[in-house]
């Protein structure tokens, strides 16, 4: 199997932007942690129009990480990977189970308590970190592995979308909601008019923003429906969309996401942080993301396989699935972000529990999806 030419890219963009999201993430746990600590929580906190600045960096920026997200996601549907049902299949049934295994672990230890709301949090992968770390492993990766973890990440964040939208959204103002689907019926029309100048669709998506923003239901869903609404064509260089996606890869993967894991990674770490780790809360982000990852991502890879539905490509094995599915533990980005929506109303002290949770659990699953893969993994033999 050959890499096409725009999987290729994302691919090495979405690879060293894991490496400086994982600097990044160290580097504000130290600022956090030390005598800077006071004044450097305070920044983010900086109140800006009404909001905090990582308020704006959340609600604001990220919404072009999930225009990028939807811009790669149609791609992939149209005349990318994903445009076989072959090839799709396996990606899809993986990341169907490797978002409800992990979500029913948490429900399991948090029903009926007020943390029940996090069941999105270990639902979700960190694309960049997920490949960054496989692209540690080399040549010794075989291509059908980078496309399967590449699909079932990105798979995965458009569950994690639909959950934000179905189960995070507390208040609904219907009139600035009917206003922005409004707006997307616009643009979806100017779309189907072969319209491809991309002013229009800039300015109907920033209207689109505000008043998502303001209807209660998360303004980054904007990002995904803009996404789908911009002209794709035949997809080539002098598409709408392949400028738009050309234009946001470098900026998302060095910029957007580095800044993201900088403002929502400020915590202060007490000598007391490990009490939180006894909550069935956190107790259920670890093993959601750590266990129930690979566990429900092998599972339903094998069912979609034994029922016929799915092909296990001929240079993958079960156990090689396993550690793609513990690479798939890495939460991180949108299991921060869900945090944020899920306990907005708890109070800060179940957020920063929570996202030492996702630390931690990110950590083993990236270590033991690095070391399991490099030992299952078999170095290709150069012809001499």
């Amino acid at each position: 199997m050959r890499l096409t030419k725009t999987f290729q890219a994302f691919f090495e963009s979405e690879k060293a932007g894991g490496l400086l999201l994982l600097f990044a993430t160290i580097l504000s746990l130290c600022l956090a942690n030390s005598t800077f600590q006071t004044g450097y929580i305070a920044f983010w906190e900086t109140q800006l129009g009404h909001h905090s600045i990582t308020h704006w960096i959340n609600d604001g920026l990220m919404t072009l990480f999930f225009l990028l997200i939807g811009l790669e996601l149609e791609r992939e549907i149209y005349n990318g990977e994903l445009s076989s049902i072959k090839n799709a299949a396996l990606p899809i049934f993986g990341a169907l189970g490797g978002m409800l295994v992990p979500a029913g672990i948490f429900l399991a230890l948090n029903f009926g308590t007020i943390t029940q709301n996090g069941a999105g949090i270990p639902m979700a992968t960190d694309i960049a970190f997920a490949i960054g770390i496989l692209s540690l492993l080399g040549n010794r990766v075989p291509t059908s592995l980078k496309i399967f973890l590449t699909a079932l990440a990105v798979i995965d964040d458009l569950g994690a979308i639909i959950v934000i939208a179905l189960f995070y959204t507390s208040t609904i103002a219907f009139v600035n909601l009917f206003i922005a689907l409004g707006i997307l019926g616009g643009l979806f029309i100017l779309n189907r008019m072969k319209v491809h100048n991309l002013f229009p669709y800039l300015i109907g998506g920033i209207l689109m923003w505000y008043f998502m923003l303001n209807s209660g239901v998360h303004a980054t869903i904007t990002g995904v429906l803009l996404a789908f609404v911009i002209p794709f064509g035949d997809g080539g260089k002098k598409t709408s969309s392949y400028k738009i996606q050309h234009f946001l890869h470098k900026p998302v993967a060095f910029f957007i996401l580095p800044l993201f894991a900088i403002a929502n990674t400020c915590i202060a770490i007490d000598s007391n942080w490990h009490e939180g780790l006894n909550h069935p809360n956190t107790i259920g982000i670890i093993l959601g993301l750590v266990i129930g990852k690979p566990l429900g991502i092998w599972l339903f890879s094998f069912l979609g396989v034994s029922l016929g539905i799915c092909v296990l490509p001929k240079d993958l094995q079960w156990k090689t699935i396993i550690g793609a599915g513990m690479l798939g533990g890495i939460g991180f980005t949108m299991s921060i972000f869900i945090t944020l929506l899920a306990f907005k109303n708890d109070g800060e002290e179940v957020i920063t529990y929570s996202k030492i949770a996702i630390l931690i659990a990110s950590f083993i699953a990236g270590t033991c999806g690095f070391f399991w893969l490099k030992h299952t993994l078999k170095i290709p033999v150069k012809n001499s």
